[in-house]
């Protein structure tokens, strides 16, 4: 296989492409509709998506939530009182009170040292890990999540330079299990109304979880792509998931993943056979040209940034040439990009 490199992922944006802001309707964003064999696009708007489904199809999506995972704290100096200031992104859960963080200025911050967040919690490095994460142990008292709820900013992207007037559009409107550092930004389209629709269509909706965190927005460093590492993520798929979506291709159905992290999620589970089984783990898979998609059949998905792992697998499924003519068509006419931006159906 010839060497894949960071630049034959590359395309031109023009920055003020990049959207800023979720529009007032969700499913009101405009959808790019490409044929992964032909490369044949259309174009649409995203609440045309249902003409696109077929009964006995399976919807793949991810109920992950985002968590308040920005927090400000001040170094606490044992005699002195409060210190200087700290940001802290919260990445990754280990344990009931401990996480692997980004903390910024990260010098600030070395084993031993106690941040005090707003008289509310307090939290203490207790390692420096890969790549310079602090992993923190939080004291507080009462629930986590509320505190958090009080305390946090939710983590947009940074990119986005707007403030966020309503913290619910970072989110799906099926997200229920806490934990993301990012929102699975494809299924920001979609409206109850629309599920309801598509239910109605027969068909099936199948729930599965990944907790986003921030190595989506990790650049890809190295030239050689397999040179890049990926971070480990959390999925969990329960057992009515799995049933859904075997039945689906037993059936000669197919398997539609909404957004990259479901496809992961799903590619992730399954074993040679492109069964999927139920489970609980951590995945590092790293989907480029060359894969082949066990379980996945077409993507719904956002524009992704230039020469990231997302644009890689989107080329892993409908060929780099398709997706990078698909994307140079989309900035001709103006579609927004990344995480508030449109959508493309890869079919």
């Amino acid at each position: 296989m010839q060497e894949l490199k960071k630049s034959d992922f590359y395309y031109d944006l023009p920055k003020e492409l990049i959207a800023q802001d979720p529009l007032a309707d969700r499913s009101s964003s405009r959808l790019l509709v490409m044929d992964k064999n032909t490369g044949e696009r259309e174009h649409r708007v995203f609440s045309d998506i249902t003409g696109y489904l077929e009964p006995g199809d399976c919807l793949v999506i991810n109920d992950t939530k985002v968590i308040p995972a920005r927090l400000y704290g001040e170094k606490v100096h044992e005699q002195e009182g409060p210190g200087a200031r700290i940001e802290v992104l919260l990445l990754k859960r280990l344990s009931d009170r401990t996480f692997e963080t980004l903390v910024k200025p990260g010098k600030r911050a070395t084993v031993g040292t106690k941040i005090s967040f707003g008289g509310l919690m307090t939290g203490t490095v207790k390692e420096i890990g890969e790549e310079g994460n602090r992993i923190i142990e939080f004291e507080y008292d009462g629930i986590f999540e509320e505190i958090l709820d009080k305390l946090g900013e939710m983590p947009l992207p940074p990119y986005i330079t707007h403030k966020l007037k309503d913290k619910n559009r970072y989110q799906t409107v099926y997200a229920v299990n806490d934990g993301s550092a990012a929102a699975p930004t494809a299924g920001l389209h979609f409206t109850k109304e629309l599920l309801e629709e598509i239910e109605q269509k027969g068909v099936k909706i199948a729930r599965v979880t990944l907790h986003v965190g921030l190595g989506t927005f990790r650049p890809v460093k190295e030239e050689n792509i397999l040179d890049h590492h990926m971070h480990t993520e959390h999925i969990e798929v329960k057992k009515e998931a799995a049933d859904l979506i075997n039945a689906a291709k037993a059936a000669g159905k197919r398997v539609i993943c909404v957004g990259t992290t479901s496809c992961r999620t799903v590619e992730s589970a399954a074993d040679a056979n492109g069964v999927v089984h139920p489970c609980s783990m951590d995945t590092g898979i790293f989907i480029y040209p060359g894969y082949k998609f066990k379980v996945l059949d077409a993507l719904i998905t956002n524009f992704h940034l230039p020469e990231s792992t997302l644009i890689m697998l989107v080329s892993a499924l409908a060929g780099r040439e398709n997706v990078l003519a698909a994307y140079r068509e989309a900035v001709e006419m103006k579609y927004r990009f990344f995480s508030f931006g449109d959508a493309m159906f890869i079919k």
